[in-house]
């Protein structure tokens, strides 16, 4: 039997972004998926509208399908389609956290609702999932902003493997690109829903410092930047965020000697940057942070 996958798309307050998103995730060429939406608290009238699409392309779909649908498929498209509303805007990793629990799939697919997948991402990842070994697997991307295709630099280059060291400088996989086992969850924990931003870092953290992690090299997402309400926009020193994710995985335990100290130096790298941030900008209560990480995590 084909493998079922559940895809978990959270959406705040984005109409358009969101509904070629969710287009997206129909467009596959892989059909035996559940889709779960997570609406964050979105106003009434945009929670309205997306409903209304969703329905619409939905049974749009259903039609289309009906007489191609494979036998193996767990349950009927219909029932594949759910929406969950949360009471208020709790937050992206709330969000996700919420699909994957109520997910039925062996593997999970996150998609962002400002990115979109290619028709072919489940497809290749299903297959490469049950061949490789591997229990976690993401994929290039092309990157477009504000509407212009651009290359992204060096330091962003994705690779497989073990790259939990090139991951402690930034987030190396996009949510949108992963395709894992549910039981990474249970084994590692989920997003913590503390962290403000840089919550897919902070996983990404504790899944790379046990598991290697499977790459294919054909881009199959298109990433979407550039837009008023990405949370990188509206957070600074996003360093800090990362700091707190160091410190967090320094502490669980985790690390052999080798990794812990490449931690502490990336510690100290992130924290006298931040720290000269602040005395530059006045911000002397957010430098004594700083300067106190420097001192306790040193080598």
């Amino acid at each position: 039997m084909v493998p079922f996958v559940s895809v978990i798309i959270p959406n705040f307050n984005r109409l358009e972004c969101f509904q070629k998103a969710f287009s997206s995730v129909l467009k596959q060429t892989y059909t035996n998926f559940e889709l779960i939406i997570i609406d964050d608290g979105s106003t009434k009238s945009i929670r309205e509208e997306n409903k209304k699409f969703i329905e619409k392309v939905k049974e749009e779909h259903i039609k289309k399908i009906k007489t191609i649908e494979n036998l193996n498929n767990a349950l009927p498209f219909e029932d594949r389609i759910i929406y969950l509303q949360n009471d208020k805007n709790y937050g992206v990793s709330y969000s996700r956290n919420r699909g994957i629990k109520q997910a039925k799939g062996k593997y999970i697919a996150l998609l962002d609702s400002d990115d979109e997948w290619l028709a072919q991402k489940l497809e290749t990842q299903v297959k490469f999932m049950l061949t490789s070994g591997f229990r976690v697997v993401h994929t290039e991307e092309l990157w477009v902003r504000r509407g212009v295709r651009v290359n992204p630099m060096k330091k962003h280059k994705k690779e497989g493997g073990d790259i939990f060291l090139r991951s402690l400088e930034l987030c190396l996989m996009s949510p949108s690109s992963i395709m894992l086992e549910k039981t990474i969850f249970e084994d590692y924990g989920y997003f913590d829903e503390s962290l403000p931003v840089c919550e897919d870092y902070d996983l990404w953290l504790r899944i790379t410092c046990r598991e290697k992690v499977g790459f294919i090299e054909k881009p199959l997402i298109i990433k979407y930047g550039g837009h008023q309400d990405q949370l990188s926009r509206k957070y600074e020193a996003m360093d800090k965020w990362r700091v707190i994710s160091l410190i967090k995985l320094l502490n669980s335990g985790c690390l052999d000697f080798d990794r812990e100290i490449a931690v502490k130096k990336m510690i100290q790298k992130k924290s006298s940057i931040l720290y000269n941030g602040a005395i530059k900008r006045g911000r002397f209560n957010d430098a004594e942070i700083y300067k106190r990480w420097m001192i306790n995590y040193g080598e």
